[in-house]
């Protein structure tokens, strides 16, 4: 099932808060990215980078277990809300291969 782009988008910043709000895991996402604090609220604004901060979420089965219990979603609402933002994911077509 398509997900729409904004609610593909609040689930990203969903998740970044829930990255920023645990010291441990905000310390490995900007090790993993490269970005410091600021750019990291920069980020917020970007597309492209609320895909990478999926990504994060989505490189470790315990982090998406994690993040979707503590924001209410289905496991499976971060990997379509991060196919949603690549554009891979096309409302009426479902997943281009």
């Amino acid at each position: 099932m398509a997900m729409k782009t904004d609610r593909a988008e609040t689930i990203a910043l969903l998740a970044l808060a829930h990255i920023a709000g645990d010291e441990d895991l905000l310390h490995r996402f900007m090790a993993d990215s490269g970005m410091d604090s600021t750019e990291l609220r920069i980020s917020a604004a970007d597309p492209a980078q609320l895909g990478g901060i999926l990504d994060f979420i989505l490189g470790d089965e315990a982090r998406v277990l994690d993040f979707a219990a503590a924001a209410g979603l289905d496991p499976e609402e971060p990997m379509r809300a991060r196919l949603t933002l690549s554009g891979a994911y096309v409302e009426g077509r479902g997943t281009i291969q």
